[in-house]
């Protein structure tokens, strides 16, 4: 245990009562608690992403989701480490697209649940790091990849946003295919793609 003068707040981490300095975060807490340290682990900045947690506060019955890394212990905390199967991974490759017109024709079919998305925000709710992961998801479908990818920079591939998904979108891999045929193609106006990609559907007519 430390010898850290500072005062000692109580909380309960995953059921159980311990106290660390208020400058903790949850994971220092544990350590500080006696718990063993994990050799390692690559984060302490919210880099990873696997230390997501389910907080309620004090007083509150709110339930949050957050990162055990950069979250600081309070009074009457009670958190719970969440523990999911590793998702499944969309398998690709960059090289087997022809060409930029076909970027979005392939994204959809990569990610097909992504047309489906029922706009119930329950994946930018969860994120950790306040993503608009809706928006980033819905940028995708549209061919707007660049501005997707943009938008998911703070992404630390928790993946609580897919775990709150009722499809069973993973924004946080559409986000990766963004900014990956972003960098590897230079990608030509999504407005241009999207017609092109409605006439390969049969939904807009072509006078021949």
């Amino acid at each position: 245990m430390s010898n850290d003068p500072e005062k000692l707040i109580s909380l309960r981490i995953n059921g159980k009562d311990i106290s660390a300095p208020r400058s903790h975060s949850v994971i220092q807490a544990l350590w500080y608690a006696g718990y063993p340290r994990v050799k390692g682990v690559g984060c302490l900045q919210g880099v990873c992403g696997s230390c997501r947690v389910l907080v309620r506060r004090a007083g509150s019955n709110k339930v949050t989701t957050e990162l055990g890394c950069e979250l600081l212990i309070e009074e009457g905390m009670d958190v719970h480490f969440l523990i999911y199967p590793t998702p499944p991974h969309q398998s690709y490759r960059l090289e087997e697209i022809r060409s930029s017109w076909e970027v979005q024709a392939k994204f959809h079919e990569i990610f097909p649940e992504a047309e489906h998305c029922r706009h119930c925000a329950g994946c930018t709710s969860t994120c950790p790091k306040g993503i608009d992961v809706e928006r980033g998801v819905e940028l995708a479908s549209k061919g707007r990849f660049s501005e997707a990818g943009e938008l998911f920079v703070e992404c630390v591939m928790c993946n609580l946003c897919q775990t709150a998904c009722p499809e069973m979108i993973a924004p946080n891999h559409v986000a990766l295919f963004s900014r990956r045929v972003t960098a590897y193609f230079h990608i030509r106006p999504s407005n241009l793609i999207n017609r092109l990609e409605l006439m390969r559907k049969g939904g807009l007519k072509v006078i021949e």
